[in-house]
C-alpha cells in the first residue's frame, strides 16, 4: 500500500495545484474580473458569461473513470460537448414551456434529452455516456444555481422574464374559497 501511495503523490500534487488554480481563476473571472463582459481590449463577452467551477471537476473525474489516457481525454471532450449542448437545449427551450406547472416541461425536456444521450451511445465506443451526463448535470446545475437564462440576462437580474429559472419562485396562484391567506412557517 505504501508503494501505491508513493506512486500517487505526484498525481495528487498536480491535481491539487490544478484544482486550486482553476477554482481561483474561474471564481475571480466570473465574480471579480469580468463582471460586465468588457475584456478591456475592445472585445466583449456576454455580460453574464461565467466559468463553471463544477464542470471542470466533473470532467476530471470522468477522465479518470474513462481510463486516464489520451483516448479517455478524447472521449470525455466529446462527451462534454454533447452533454453541455443538451443542457443548453433545455435552457433555450425553457421559455416556450415556462407556463407548464411544477416544472413539468423542463423535466420532460431533461427526460427526452437524457434518452437521446443514451441512444447516442450506439454511435460507437468513442461516445462516453457517463461523461455526457456529468457535463449535462454540471451545466444544468449552474443554471439552477445562478438563475441565468441563455439570451435573457435580465431573467436572473429582475425575476420578471418569462423564461423559467428553477430558483425563481412560482407566481402566486389564486385559491378558491379561501378567506385569508394560509400562514407560512417563519413568516409573520
Amino acid at each position: 500500500m505504501a508503494e501505491r501511495m508513493k506512486g500517487l503523490l505526484p498525481l495528487a500534487a498536480a491535481v491539487g495545484i490544478l484544482a486550486f488554480l482553476w477554482t481561483w481563476v474561474a471564481l475571480n473571472f466570473s465574480f471579480h474580473w469580468i463582471t460586465d463582459g468588457d475584456l478591456g481590449n475592445g472585445l466583449d463577452l456576454p455580460s453574464n458569461f461565467q466559468l463553471m467551477v463544477p464542470a471542470a471537476f466533473v470532467s476530471w473525474a470522468m477522465y479518470f473513470a474513462a481510463g486516464g489516457d489520451g483516448g479517455a481525454a478524447r472521449k470525455v471532450a466529446i462527451a462534454n460537448v454533447f452533454g453541455a449542448t443538451a443542457a443548453l437545449v433545455v435552457m433555450w427551450l425553457s421559455p416556450a414551456i415556462a407556463d407548464l406547472p411544477d416544472f413539468w416541461g423542463i423535466a420532460l425536456g431533461v427526460g427526452v434529452l437524457a434518452a437521446v444521450l443514451v441512444t447516442c451511445g450506439g454511435l460507437g465506443d468513442w461516445f462516453f455516456i457517463p461523461g455526457t451526463f456529468g457535463a449535462f448535470a454540471s451545466v444544468f446545475f449552474w443554471w439552477i444555481a445562478t438563475g441565468s437564462t441563455p439570451g435573457r440576462p435580465e431573467a436572473a437580474a429582475s425575476g420578471t422574464a418569462s423564461a423559467p429559472s428553477p430558483i425563481r419562485p412560482p407566481p402566486a396562484r389564486a385559491r378558491s374559497g379561501a378567506s385569508s391567506p394560509r400562514p407560512t412557517a417563519g413568516c409573520s
